[in-house]
């Protein structure tokens, strides 16, 4: 499916505050669950499962998890290199290294906007990069690119294994049969 933005992926809040679900879009199968999670603010391919086995795979180092970012500023190509070799993040109270990913500057992607504006203009230039990973700690590409300088205004994932994001349109949601 394609996340929106402001929505939590669970299909059940337990801190009974007024969040919108995944369950609110769509009538999912009993059992269904994410496959990994975007946090509230970030968007984009969020895969569903009824088979926790597979959930686990999935969510393990075996497939890229590649996500589009807009940063705050012109990213560097120093920030590139940092963020392809591995930053230092906090992560259970605990401070930890990255592993290695693939990270590159692109053009904006043009999604379509959200419901709530990023900021103006006037409050200085963006850019957008790439950051392909392995792993996926707690609000990890968020502080990766905090930690080079350069805080994370929008995050959509486009990419998890050989399935992309494609032309799925915001609240979509199209069954896949096989995973790769």
């Amino acid at each position: 499916m394609h996340k929106p933005w402001g929505m939590i992926s669970q299909f059940i809040n337990p801190a009974k505050r007024k969040k919108k679900l995944l369950g609110d879009l769509y009538r999912f199968p009993k059992g269904t669950m994410a496959i990994g999670r975007l946090d509230v603010p970030s968007e984009g391919l969020l895969l569903l499962t009824t088979d926790g086995k597979v959930s686990a795979e999935i969510r393990g180092a075996l497939y890229e998890k590649e996500y589009y970012v807009q940063v705050d500023g012109n990213i560097t190509k120093e920030a590139i290199e940092k963020l392809k070799k591995g930053v230092e993040i906090g992560f259970n109270g605990t401070k930890y290294i990255t592993k290695p990913g693939k990270a590159f500057a692109i053009k904006d992607p043009k999604f379509p906007l959200r419901s709530q504006k990023i900021r103006d203009e006037r409050h200085g230039p963006t850019s957008w990069i790439s950051i392909i990973i392995r792993e996926g700690k707690f609000r990890q590409v968020r502080k990766m690119t905090a930690a080079v300088g350069f805080p994370t205004l929008r995050l959509v994932r486009i990419r998890i294994g050989e399935i992309t994001l494609g032309n799925l349109a915001i609240g979509e949601v199209l069954e896949v049969t096989k995973f790769n």
